[in-house]
């Protein structure tokens, strides 16, 4: 079974299928195990983590995703990385096509526990104006062209894209047994759990589901494009696309059950001249105060957001519920696609942005690290309420998006559990 689609077929379903992965060989690794050479995805790891992993083991994967050097380096390091582990034997390629099952076990804000089961494929890329993929936020220019460039000097997937499936069943499907190949906890409590399958029929069985109902894009927009266009740029050039025709993708039942999603809040750390936030706010929202700014208040202000409706603030005067005024909001709105109307980010987007002078914002999914930063000088911080499943669902079929960083899809999976060779899937 090969993983390379034919770009002359244009799909309305999506090409799911397994490919010969590339994994840590245990028998390697030290006394940490994985939990040594497994990271967050790229775009959730700070200088201070990107130091503090790669000092854990010479074979981190955060070597290969945020390689350390120039701009003119950098990327060559993450290929004579990958190059090397293989050569020395530290990775090892499977001997069949395979698809890896991933679950991830953890307990949610509120102490319940939770799961993610999926399972990592190659995804087939759509053929431009395909609908076979829906994204459903838009990307940063910025984090493409780095991924871009990463892609081009390693013809590699490190970490996988989440796509969500609308198969119903793909859950029981790929139900896992026997003794994982991979398993750790990370610094947040999360199980992290995986297992390889090379059984023919059960690959069979597993492509055929995922490949029977359009895939929502959940997590890695970036990383889709820049995949698209570096297949693109393959063509342009006359060159053979080979394994770029597909990208490594983590694919969950798109299902309540399977799925914890959290907002990404705005730091603001710079606003026009003579703006004081609140009063900027006051012909938009109905601005209740909330207390000071502590971890006891930001956790408070946030159940009163889900109860009451509306937005958090934080500035110098501490903490504050922002109710949106219909009669305003609803008018800035009208330009919108309605599905997106009543994403916070949106609201964000339409309405404080204009009123506070066009303002220079930080994205961050940690309401308590936010409220910390403004109480340690940034300017303000506006915390919004998570999206809802169905939310995703409706602006993915109306083909809008979403403003971008509105989902923070919660746990995440770590890269370094299974990686895709372009040359070799």
């Amino acid at each position: 079974m090969s993983a390379a689609p034919d770009p002359k077929v244009n799909r309305l379903v999506p090409q799911f299928l397994p490919f010969r992965g590339i994994r840590y060989d245990a028998a390697r690794l030290g006394a940490h195990g994985f939990g040594a050479v497994v990271a967050p995805p790229y775009d959730v790891i700070d200088d201070d983590e990107r130091a503090r992993l790669g000092a854990e083991d010479e074979h981190q994967s955060v070597r290969l995703i945020l390689p350390g050097g120039d701009d003119t380096t950098r990327y060559q390091a993450a290929a004579s990385d990958f190059a090397t582990w293989r050569a020395d034997g530290v990775l090892i390629r499977d001997d069949a096509p395979s698809f890896t099952i991933y679950r991830m076990r953890f307990r949610d804000e509120d102490g319940t526990a939770r799961h993610t089961l999926g399972v990592v494929g190659a995804l087939g890329l759509p053929e431009r104006g395909d609908d076979a993929v829906l994204p459903h936020e838009r990307t940063l220019p910025k984090a493409k062209s780095d991924r871009l460039a990463l892609l081009r000097a390693t013809r590699a997937n490190f970490d996988p894209i989440w796509g969500l499936s609308l198969s119903e069943g793909l859950t029981k499907l790929i139900e896992p047994d026997g003794v994982p190949d991979a398993s750790c906890t990370d610094t947040e409590g999360v199980e992290h759990t995986a297992w390889h399958v090379n059984d023919p029929k059960r690959c069979e069985a597993i492509a055929q589901a995922v490949g029977a109902s359009r895939l929502v894009l959940a997590d890695g927009h970036h990383r889709f494009e820049t995949a698209l266009n570096y297949r693109d740029e393959l063509r342009a050039a006359g060159k053979s696309e080979d394994g770029a025709g597909s990208i490594m993708t983590f694919v969950v039942e798109l299902a309540d059950d399977e799925l914890t999603v959290r907002p990404i809040h705005r730091l603001i750390t710079r606003v026009g001249d003579g703006i004081d936030v609140r009063a900027a706010l006051a012909s938009a929202f109905d601005m209740t105060d909330a207390g000071p700014n502590s971890a006891e208040g930001v956790v408070a202000l946030q159940r009163r957001m889900r109860a009451e409706g509306g937005l958090g603030i934080v500035d110098a005067n501490g903490l504050a519920l922002a109710r949106p005024r219909a009669d305003v909001v609803e008018g800035a709105l009208r330009s919108l696609p309605e599905p997106v109307r009543p994403v916070d980010a949106a609201v964000f987007e339409q309405v404080i942005v204009p009123a506070l002078g066009s303002p220079e914002v930080v994205y961050r999914h940690d309401a308590t690290d936010v409220a910390a930063m403004v109480e340690k000088g940034a300017t303000a911080a506006v915390l919004l309420r998570p999206v809802t499943v169905e939310q995703i669902r409706a602006v993915a079929f109306a083909g809008e998006r979403m403003p971008q960083k509105t989902t923070f899809f919660h746990p995440k999976p770590r890269t370094g559990v299974v990686f895709r060779c372009l040359d070799d899937s």
